[in-house]
């Protein structure tokens, strides 16, 4: 979901493409396979939310500081996290994305042994700043590895893989996390017994992550191998928050504050899957069931990508993005005004029209950089912390309004605005 600051492919991208990119099949399914690896665990916060906010008795609000923790980490480590990968290398830094991911996974060990809820955030902060290493990497190499004139179809291809791992990681991780939750509610204990309760419950958590921290372990290996397959790798100089200036310009500005939407609406919509479905006005679902239809709002996503990196080809980005957005929008009224089978379904069909968001609104706002591509996507991989306040936003409105529905108007508003920019942003740079 993020793009690299401050990297730049070692040609101009203005320039032919026979000198735009390296010709590496391997690397190619090595970055698809990156992009698979972060969407997964990424989306595992959707699965478990539902779980902590039962085991801690949290609000809404409490509960989605999983979110607000996990996409911090974008502001906070993407400029360090790039100036990391221009020292070491793309092969090298994504080896240390890797190792720390696989650090914060095994840190869910002392986080269940604790059953301290602060303990599993600092978990999910080191995991997703590794994350957050690892997609510095992954973009820009999508773009050095073809063309440059079929960059925009590339990137969206790949995150229809980033999809395919949020479509698999959510359905597994749903019957082994939400699964194992006990007839008894954390709201019924206290004391020692809550205590172990918790403990207990938390142990599958734990199991789940030292499952992914072995295989995490296993790919970091295998990209090491592939330390030194890049041997015209250059990147530009630059410091701190270089670019800045470029704010200045409308259709850039205007593209970053609609990342900072796009992803803080998806996270939203994530983020409350299973206690929208679970409402008795919507399906009625017990945790475990209605977690494992996460697995039908991502493959909506998944869908949407592959379907979309052939239409934009042909369809204009901006005109696409208007459609898409003012869809959302009427799936999120038509959900909130129906019930049953209907209500859940259109709620989850958002995922479908998420789904060229994130490439075509990057692309949009990049148009004609040229050498300060990298500068901008600089700018926009903090725009993703997006996903850290809005799912804030909306769980304080829940709780504040008692509404889900009403909530819902967060991220109705959020696509209001991506809609204006794909109009906006319609006839290019």
């Amino acid at each position: 979901m993020a793009l690299a600051p401050d990297i730049a492919a070692s040609a101009d991208p203005d320039g032919p493409d026979s000198a735009n990119h390296v010709d590496a099949p391997q690397l190619r399914v090595f970055v698809i396979g990156l992009f698979f690896i972060f969407g997964g665990i990424t989306s595992l916060n959707d699965v478990i939310i539902p779980k902590l906010k039962e085991l801690f008795t949290l609000n809404y609000t409490q509960a989605m500081l999983v979110q607000f923790c996990f996409f911090a980490a974008y502001a906070v480590i993407g400029i360090p996290g790039a100036r990391l990968v221009k020292r070491i290398g793309y092969m090298r830094g994504a080896v240390v994305g890797l190792l720390t991911m696989m650090a914060g996974c095994l840190l869910f060990i002392p986080a269940s042994q604790s059953a301290t809820y602060g303990v599993f955030l600092l978990a999910l902060f080191v995991l997703a700043s590794g994350v957050v290493v690892v997609q510095v990497v992954a973009n820009p190499l999508i773009s050095l590895l073809g063309p440059a004139h079929t960059a925009s179809s590339r990137l969206t291809f790949a995150q229809a893989f980033n999809s395919l791992g949020t479509t698999l990681f959510p359905r597994f991780g749903a019957a082994l996390i939400l699964g194992s939750l006990a007839t008894v509610s954390a709201a019924d204990l206290s004391g020692p017994a809550l205590d172990a309760y918790r403990t207990a419950e938390s142990s599958m958590i734990a199991k789940t992550y030292i499952g992914l921290a072995v295989a995490l372990a296993i790919v970091a290996v295998v990209v090491w191998s592939f330390r030194n397959r890049l041997p015209r790798e250059t990147h530009t100089d630059s410091a701190g928050l270089a670019g800045l200036d470029l704010l200045k310009r409308p259709r850039f500005a205007f593209g970053a504050l609609c990342i900072f939407l796009y992803v803080g609406a998806e996270v939203s919509i994530g983020s409350l899957i299973v206690s929208y479905l679970r409402q008795g006005r919507v399906m009625g679902l017990d945790e475990a069931a209605a977690g494992s239809y996460i697995f039908y709002y991502w493959l909506c996503a998944m869908v949407g990508r592959f379907i979309g990196s052939l239409a934009l080809r042909f369809v204009r980005p901006g005109l696409a993005l208007t459609f898409n957005a003012v869809f959302a929008i009427l799936l999120i009224a038509l959900s909130t005004h129906s019930g049953g089978i209907t209500a859940g379904y259109t709620y989850l069909a958002i995922g479908l029209m998420n789904s060229i968001m994130f490439p075509t609104i990057f692309s949009l706002a990049c148009e004609k950089l040229g050498s300060r591509a990298a500068d901008g996507s600089g700018i926009i991989n903090v725009a993703i912390c997006g996903g850290a306040i809005l799912p804030l936003l909306t769980g304080g409105v829940a709780d504040v309004t008692h509404s889900l529905e009403l909530a819902l108007a967060i991220p109705a508003i959020c696509y209001a605005v991506i809609a204006s920019y794909g109009w906006y942003a319609r006839r290019p740079a």
